[in-house]
């Protein structure tokens, strides 16, 4: 390691802590102002307790990178409103500020209308580069995976509620 160290530094003909050459250009790479602050100021970081029947959960994750996504959704199931998200995600800065954007987006809004949200939107609003594009991907599956969970849970509540009173209607 020390050979190839060395190596590399008489190519250069520039000791570690130095400049690079005049010729080689390092350019730093820059977020948009809009990731940069959702990811220094993350807007509704948490999680709510999962056995609620009235919170959907998505887990998503993405094997190539290694990002990891959960975003919650609080209903109110008297008008089908989200009225509260959260989310915790394991990631580049990318991946948390899609995951504060979605969040933001999907407070207030009907289950149907969350649906319609498309990850382009997304890494339009963020003006995510190409090669972060699989983080508004998770986002938008996340959505997507919260809302499947809430109905999942509501449809299996609704079963279990007709079939208990049915039970105690044949038994009275």
């Amino acid at each position: 390691m020390l050979r190839i160290a060395s190596s590399a530094k008489r190519l250069l003909r520039t000791p570690s802590f130095e400049a690079p050459p005049l010729g080689v250009r390092v350019l730093p790479r820059l977020y948009h102002e809009r990731v940069v602050d959702h990811y220094d100021n993350p807007r509704n970081v948490g999680s709510f307790d999962k056995n609620d029947p009235t919170v959907g959960t998505g887990l998503v994750g993405a094997p190539a990178c290694g990002d990891v996504m959960k975003l919650q959704i609080k209903v109110d199931e008297k008008t089908g409103k989200i009225v509260d998200a959260r989310f915790k995600t394991f990631g580049c800065g990318s991946a948390i500020a899609s995951s504060s954007v979605a969040t933001e987006w999907v407070k207030g809004k009907q289950m149907e209308e969350v649906l319609s949200i498309k990850n382009t939107e997304i890494a339009k609003h963020l003006s995510l580069p190409p090669v972060k594009l699989h983080c508004s991907m998770l986002a938008e599956d996340a959505i997507k995976a919260a809302v499947k969970d809430y109905e999942t849970k509501r449809a299996s509540a609704t079963a279990d509620g007709q079939g208990t009173t049915g039970e105690k209607a044949a038994t009275a």
